[in-house]
C-alpha cells in the first residue's frame, strides 16, 4: 500500500476512534449532554420552521402573481402601497386616471393586445357597500366596474358558472353582475344563483356569473376575488360618479416585452394627459409582481426576527457547549495525560474534543430540522392555507449551521485540552 494511502487510513482511524471516545463520553452524561443539546434544537427549529412557512408562503404568492398575469401591468394615480387615504399632496394633486385614457391606449399603442379601465368601490377608499338576497346581506366586499376585457388583461378573474360582462352588457349598461365564490355562497348558501336578482347598493341587479373560488392570502380575502362583485363599467360611472379613482390594466402582445409596452403606454399618456417634456409623469405603472415586492417588504422584518431569536438560541446553546466541554475537559484531565504519555499528538487530543462538541451539535441540528419539519407538517395541515414547505437548502443550512455552533464553540476548550502539560495532567486528582 502506498505511503500516502496508508497515512490517509491512519489518520481516518484516528479520527474515526475520536468520535467514538466522543460519543461514549456524551452517553455517560445523557442528562447534562440533552440540556446542552437543548439551546441548539431551540435556535435551528425556529430557523427550519419559520423558513419553511415563508418558502410556502412564497410560493403562493408567485402562483398568485401569475394567476393576475405575468406580463399584466397596471397604471395609476398612485404608487403601490401607498395608502389612498393619506396620499402625499403630490398625488392628491394629480389628476384622475380617466376611461378616455385607456381608449387612447388601444387606439395609439400597437405594442398592447388589450387596454382597460376599471373604476372600485371599497372600504379601503373609505366607501361602504351593500348587497342583499332576501335576508342574507353582505357588506364586506369589493365592487368593481370593469370592461368586458377586464377578464383578458387579468387571468385571475376566471368565471366558473355563467358568464362575464359583455360588450352588450356594457353598450346598454345593463344591471348584471359577476359574484365572487364567498359572496354568492354567503347569499345564495347551496342555492343556484344563476338568473337570481340581488339588490347592490339599492339597485336591482341578475347574477350572470360566479367566479372560481379564490379566498386570498389565509383565508381572508385579502388578494383573492372571492370578495369581489363586478358590474359592468357604464352602469358603474352612471350609478357611482363620485368613485373618481381609476385604474388601468394592460397586457403587453407576444412579440413585445413589458419595457417595451412600457415606454409606449407612458409616451402616449404623457401626450395624452400633457405632461411636460421636463416634469415626471403625473401617474405610475408597475406589473402585477407588486404582490411579491409587497410581501417581500412584509416578510424582511419576520426574517430579522426569526434571526434574532434563532441567534439567542444557537448562542445559548454555543455558551452549553462550552461549559460542557471545559468541564468535561476538567474532568479527564488525567486520562488526556495518559493519552499524551503513550504519544498522543496535540492536533489529536483537540480533534477529539472538537469532534465531541461537533457530535454535540450536530445532534442538535438534526432534531432541530425534524422539529422544525414536524412543525411545518403540522401548519401545512392545519392552516391549508399557509403552504410550509421544508426546501432542502434549509435543511443543509441547519445541520450546517449547528456543526458550525459546535466548531466555534467547541476549539476554546479543544485548545485547552491540547495544551495541557502531560505530568500535570498525570499529577492531578
Amino acid at each position: 500500500m502506498p505511503s500516502s494511502a496508508l497515512a490517509n487510513r491512519t489518520h481516518l482511524d484516528r479520527v474515526v476512534s475520536s468520535a467514538q471516545i466522543a460519543w461514549d463520553t456524551l452517553r455517560a452524561s445523557k442528562v447534562r449532554s440533552a440540556l446542552t443539546i437543548l439551546g441548539v434544537v431551540i435556535g435551528v427549529t425556529s430557523v427550519i420552521s419559520v423558513a419553511a412557512i415563508i418558502e410556502g408562503l412564497n410560493r403562493f404568492i408567485q402562483d398568485k402573481v401569475a394567476s393576475f398575469g405575468p406580463r399584466t401591468m397596471f397604471v395609476a394615480r398612485f404608487p403601490t402601497g401607498a395608502d389612498p387615504g393619506r396620499l402625499p399632496e403630490k398625488y392628491r394633486t394629480r389628476k384622475y386616471l380617466t376611461y378616455a385614457d385607456a381608449d387612447v391606449l388601444r387606439e395609439q399603442c400597437p405594442s398592447l393586445q388589450t387596454a382597460t379601465a376599471f373604476g372600485t368601490r371599497a372600504f379601503f377608499f373609505g366607501e361602504t357597500n351593500e348587497i342583499r338576497f332576501g335576508s342574507e346581506v353582505v357588506e364586506r366586499f369589493v365592487l368593481r366596474g370593469t370592461e368586458p376585457e377586464y377578464a383578458d388583461a387579468i387571468p385571475a378573474f376566471q368565471v366558473e358558472h355563467g358568464r362575464f360582462v359583455s360588450d352588450y352588457d356594457e353598450d346598454h349598461a345593463r344591471p348584471v353582475t359577476v359574484l365572487g365564490h364567498g359572496v354568492a355562497t354567503a347569499l345564495f348558501g347551496n342555492v343556484e344563483p344563476l338568473g337570481k336578482e340581488v339588490r347592490i347598493n339599492g339597485k336591482v341587479y341578475e347574477v350572470i356569473g360566479v367566479f372560481a373560488p379564490d379566498p386570498g392570502l389565509f383565508g381572508s380575502g385579502i388578494g383573492g376575488i372571492d370578495l369581489f362583485v363586478i358590474v359592468p363599467s357604464s352602469d358603474f360611472r352612471k350609478r357611482y360618479p363620485e368613485s373618481k379613482e381609476i385604474f388601468i390594466a394592460f397586457l403587453p402582445t407576444p412579440e413585445r416585452t413589458m419595457e417595451q409596452a412600457r415606454e409606449e403606454v407612458t409616451e402616449v399618456l404623457r401626450r395624452q394627459r400633457r405632461v411636460k417634456q421636463n416634469d415626471e409623469p403625473d401617474f405610475e405603472i408597475f406589473s402585477s409582481d407588486f404582490l411579491s415586492t409587497l410581501w417581500n417588504q412584509l416578510t424582511g422584518a419576520l426574517v430579522a426576527l426569526t434571526g434574532v431569536i434563532s441567534s439567542v438560541g444557537l448562542l445559548v446553546g454555543g455558551i452549553g457547549v462550552m461549559n460542557i466541554m471545559l468541564i468535561s475537559v476538567t474532568e479527564r484531565t488525567k486520562e488526556i495525560g495518559i493519552r499524551k504519555a503513550v504519544g498522543a499528538r496535540r492536533s489529536e487530543i483537540r480533534a477529539q474534543f472538537l469532534i465531541e462538541a461537533v457530535v454535540l451539535t450536530l445532534i442538535g441540528g438534526v432534531l432541530g430540522v425534524l422539529t422544525g419539519a414536524l412543525v411545518a407538517f403540522v401548519v401545512r395541515t392545519a392552516i391549508p392555507s399557509v403552504p410550509a414547505t421544508l426546501s432542502y437548502l434549509w435543511v443543509a443550512l441547519g445541520v450546517g449551521i449547528s456543526i458550525g455552533v459546535g466548531l466555534f464553540f467547541g476549539y476554546y476548550p479543544a485548545n485547552r485540552a491540547a495544551n495541557l502539560d502531560p505530568i500535570v495532567c498525570l499529577r492531578y486528582e
